[in-house]
């Protein structure tokens, strides 16, 4: 099936969805990188050749990735004596932060057996772990003047006395805790965040691009059902979605995708009508195509709010659920993290209090009830009470192995790195999953717009043939939230 477009030219009033990158978000914006994650990217040669530095490590760095230590090469990674207590404090607790802490304390405690701590022990990328037991701040320094407070103020001196007493090495304290860097930097300590599990969005794979063909490549691809990609062109994704335009003032387009080789175009599937939905863009085509697709078995929809997200995958959760059977239910779940200030707990059972989280999927549930008025209109509170749908909280996920299902995460921005792996690795054989989500809507306060769980997977399946991945940027809700979404 082809999906021939007419494309209005973008000078003459293009809708969003035929904007640049750039242009589909106006929020996106640039960010200086110079952290230990740029670093971590930079060839071994490179590194090598470069002076080695001293990097202080922060509490929060070890709670947010206990992997954290092995992230610097071959510089010396240095762990002041607090950071070891306060990781202490926390691995009693059950949540992530708790595990996080436990696994910090076993991989220091594997590390001890290579020899003393406190005098230094390799690390297995070639550099070296030391703890810090403060020897090297002296009376009357700089540093023993801010070692006489908090936490905070005693770690900063650990990076002080090194900074002040070793100017051979550059030392970089690195924290996730903004007022820290504020303070290093007033006491002239080189101090940065920590970035390796960041994603800059400005950078993130999109999912789509656009090709200009002649007309007869055009014709070989409509007859053909395929056209190879140009041999000079840049290496493109597995399941990477594709505009192509004819050249010349005709403005004609047709949608194609890369195939699973990664070394050719193939047309998309017919999806113009899917449980009563249309698409109306694009993008929307693309959303259809991945969420239809036997072969793919983790499709990712980004999108501001209004694109369609959730309404295409349950839509098309619906189709291959109910219509076509291929799957033994529909199984929808978000995270239960609220926008703003916390209700307290709420009465009832499980179902009662999972009724508020989960009733953005009961309004989508209703408007495709409205849309498909055919033989299965209104049969989705059917569906829902002989568990054909089921609508479940993320928190008690852990553990299950999720096996012939059409599974939906919504609001996927709100996980954590951690959590997205958790969720992933439950998929069982025969199970689709789709994420959900808008980097710029994050309500989980333990993550922001470049070190969220949704940007992480996006990032790190674009390769892998069985992954699609599409950013929706035109909004379809309404001209009002178009509106809102663009200007606030």
């Amino acid at each position: 099936m082809l999906c021939v477009l007419d494309i209005v030219d973008p000078t003459n009033g293009a809708s969003s969805s035929e904007a640049t990158p750039t242009q589909r978000n106006p929020r996106r914006r640039s960010s200086a990188r110079n952290s230990p994650a740029a670093e971590a990217r930079i060839p071994a040669e490179t590194v090598s050749a470069s002076k080695v530095k001293n990097y202080v490590l922060d509490t929060n760095v070890l709670l947010h990735d206990p992997n954290a230590l092995l992230n610097f090469q071959d510089n010396h990674v240095l762990v002041p004596i607090e950071v070891i207590e306060e990781v202490d404090k926390f691995k009693r607790e059950t949540s992530d932060r708790g595990q996080n802490a436990r696994t910090v304390s076993r991989r220091l405690d594997a590390l001890r057996t290579q020899g003393s701590l406190s005098t230094g022990v390799p690390l297995p990328n070639g550099g070296q772990l030391r703890i810090l037991f403060g020897q090297e701040i002296t009376v009357g320094s700089r540093a023993a003047a801010v070692a006489n407070g908090s936490v905070d103020s005693r770690i900063l001196a650990h990076a002080l006395a090194l900074h002040d007493t070793d100017p051979r090495l550059r030392t970089v304290l690195v924290t996730k805790d903004i007022n820290l860097r504020l303070k290093a930097d007033a006491w002239g300590v080189p101090a940065e965040d920590y970035e390796t599990d960041q994603i800059n969005l400005q950078d993130l794979y999109t999912g789509h691009f656009e090709v200009t063909v002649t007309a007869s490549q055009l014709a070989e691809f409509k007859l053909r059902g395929e056209l190879p990609l140009p041999a000079n062109s840049r290496l493109r994704h597995p399941n990477e979605y594709c505009t192509l335009h004819e050249e010349g003032p005709t403005k004609r387009a047709v949608l194609a995708k890369v195939d699973a080789s990664g070394k050719k175009l193939i047309p998309l599937q017919d999806c113009q009508n899917v449980w009563g939905i249309k698409p109306k863009n694009r993008e929307q085509h693309f959303a259809l195509d991945a969420l239809l697709d036997e072969r793919v078995k983790l499709v990712t929809l980004m999108g501001k709010a209004g694109t369609g997200k959730t309404l295409l995958a349950l839509a098309a959760g619906l189709k291959r659920t109910v219509s076509d059977r291929e799957f033994r239910r529909l199984m929808v779940a978000r995270p239960t993290v609220s926008m703003g200030k916390e209700l307290g707990f709420l009465p009832g059972s499980l179902d009662e209090k999972l009724s508020p989280w989960m009733q953005p999927i009961h309004d989508a549930l209703e408007l495709l009830g409205d849309l498909n008025m055919g033989r299965d209109h209104g049969r989705t509170s059917d569906l829902l009470r002989n568990g054909t749908i089921v609508v479940e909280a993320l928190s008690y996920i852990r553990g299950r192995s999720i096996a012939h299902q059409f599974m939906i995460v919504d609001e996927a921005q709100n996980l954590t790195p951690l959590e997205a792996k958790t969720i992933l690795t439950r998929v069982g054989h025969g199970t689709k999953i789709i994420l959900t989500g808008d980097p710029y809507q994050i309500d989980n306060p333990y993550v922001d717009v470049s070190s969220n769980g949704f940007n992480y997977v996006i990032s790190r399946f674009r390769d892998q043939a069985l992954a699609a991945h599409i950013e929706l940027s035109r909004g379809e809700r309404s001209e009002l939230a178009e509106l809102a979404a663009n200007v606030l």
